[in-house]
């Protein structure tokens, strides 16, 4: 039998009132977090929500420059395919007979640009490219050049065009706007804040999805959207489950923009060097006289013909770049730029004197650092695998882009109701870190600590963070304890 209501004269005690002194529950107190997490003391209860908290706040600070830098990232996969377009009369030729001696093709690149410094030649790899001669000239941008294409097959000069490296002009401004965004060393400041949380955001999800109960209850979550799903939840699963597919592929990005930053790379490259792993070269210094292959003092040149006939005696193909000698006393470079996979990264350096392979490189020499190196940034740049690269890297950029909006979706939809006025989305619960037992919270700090001062764009940012959380907590705990 049912429990009777109170009669309309029986005293209802009425709900006790807190103490003046007693400020009211914040929604963002520690007390939410241990409620939401069903946990009151142990390490996962509290590392959830601040991972969760550090998601949040990293993917709605730095999400504008990831944003940025996938969406320029994007546009540099069809950089191939622009430059074929775009730059068809210069690259291309029709062949007819043999090629004329590349020492003729450089003359005639020489007088064509007649103040131009000689830096190198590179010998396309297929009958129907033509002859690369690049120069350094004054009045050009930092680290541009200037290269003349010449046909081959009776040396005309087929044009001239400001190149970056080996960049053509629509690439280097495309690199240009994916690394710095044309604000030269200032903008590159952006990429790198971008690199440099690209893999928290990603790891940090990893470790929220895979955390949460009911992907763990059934595996299909973690790698396909929920169906039936709506509104927020439907959000969240989408965002969960692209995430879970581009991880790797994000993480390697990550690490490989990394290593050419401004901030961040100088520590890697000395990283690397200290383990040995930077990438080797050969030397251009001639055997000294009485060694079996005398130094002749550059009395002597058998020209560019003949350094590559001994490079392709030495076993080099594909796509060759010869670098003269730079004065006396040095010999020319052969270098094989072949960077799509096998990656043929050879090279040998050729006495000028006569004709002789002085010294041989391969790749395959390379310490296992400086390959990985190498793979890891021709994956990142579109090289290594071709279209297949290239595809692999639009559908990484695309699925970024939908995961940056889809958080922001879903921190709008945890905005308060439109009765309490317009208003951002909640930021989830703050105070969880004191529930972290001291053995976990401190070698916490010591690696974020470590990790920030070889990255300093993830370091910053995390300290400006912690400081604007804690800033915001005391404000609202002394506001709440004036209303109360």
């Amino acid at each position: 039998m049912s429990e009777s209501p109170p009669l309309p004269d029986t005293p209802v005690t009425p709900p006790a009132r807190p103490a003046a002194d007693v400020p009211p529950p914040r929604p963002d107190d520690a007390a939410k977090a241990a409620a939401t997490t069903g946990s009151t003391g142990t390490t996962r209860g509290g590392l959830r929500p601040l991972l969760l908290r550090l998601h949040f706040y990293a993917g709605v600070v730095i999400g504008p420059f990831l944003l940025v830098a996938a969406v320029t990232g994007l546009a540099y996969t069809a950089t191939p395919q622009i430059e074929s377009i775009v730059y068809e009369h210069e690259l291309k030729v029709t062949p007819r007979g043999a090629a004329e001696p590349l020492s003729e093709q450089v003359a005639a690149a020489e007088r064509a640009v007649p103040d131009g410094t000689l830096l190198s030649v590179t010998r396309g790899a297929g009958p129907t490219d033509s002859t690369r001669v690049t120069f350094a000239k004054d009045g050009l941008a930092e680290g541009y050049t200037l290269t003349a294409f010449v046909d081959p097959y009776d040396h005309e000069v087929l044009g001239t065009l400001e190149t970056f490296g080996q960049w053509l002009p629509a690439r280097a401004w495309l690199d240009d706007l994916h690394r710095n965004l044309h604000l030269g060393e200032f903008g590159r400041n952006y990429s790198e804040l971008a690199a440099s949380w690209l893999w928290v955001e990603v790891l940090g999800g990893l470790a929220l999805w895979a955390g949460t109960p009911r992907n763990r209850q059934r595996l299909r979550r973690l790698v396909a959207p929920a169906g039936g799903a709506k509104g927020r939840r439907r959000t969240m699963s989408w965002h969960g489950a692209v995430g879970l597919w581009a991880s790797v592929g994000l993480l390697g990005l990550s690490a490989t923009g990394l290593t050419w930053s401004g901030h961040a790379g100088t520590s890697i490259g000395e990283v690397q060097d200290a383990l040995g792993g930077s990438a080797p070269a050969v030397s251009t210094a001639l055997p000294a006289v009485g060694s079996g292959k005398e130094d002749t003092g550059g009395a002597r040149d058998v020209g560019i013909d003949a350094a590559v006939a001994a490079a392709y005696d030495a076993g080099l193909r594909g796509v060759l770049v010869i670098t003269p000698p730079a004065d006396a006393g040095t010999a020319y470079v052969v270098k094989e730029n072949t960077r799509s996979w096998p990656v043929r990264q050879d090279s040998v350096a050729v006495a000028p004197a006569t004709g002789e392979v002085t010294q041989t490189l391969r790749f395959g020499e390379f310490p296992v650092l400086a390959k990985l190196t190498r793979w890891g940034i021709d994956a990142h740049m579109g090289l290594l695998f071709g279209l297949v690269n290239q595809i692999v890297l639009a559908l990484l950029a695309i699925g970024l882009i939908a995961m940056i909006l889809w958080g922001y979706r879903m921190w709008w939809l945890r905005r308060p109701t439109r009765s309490e006025g317009f208003a951002l989305g909640r930021a989830p619960a703050r105070g969880a870190w004191r529930r972290i037992p001291g053995r976990v919270l401190a070698p916490a700090v010591v690696l974020a600590a470590v990790i920030g001062y070889y990255l300093p764009l993830f370091g910053l940012p995390l300290l400006v963070f912690l400081v604007v959380d804690v800033t915001v907590g005391v404000v609202r705990r002394r506001r709440a304890g004036v209303t109360a």
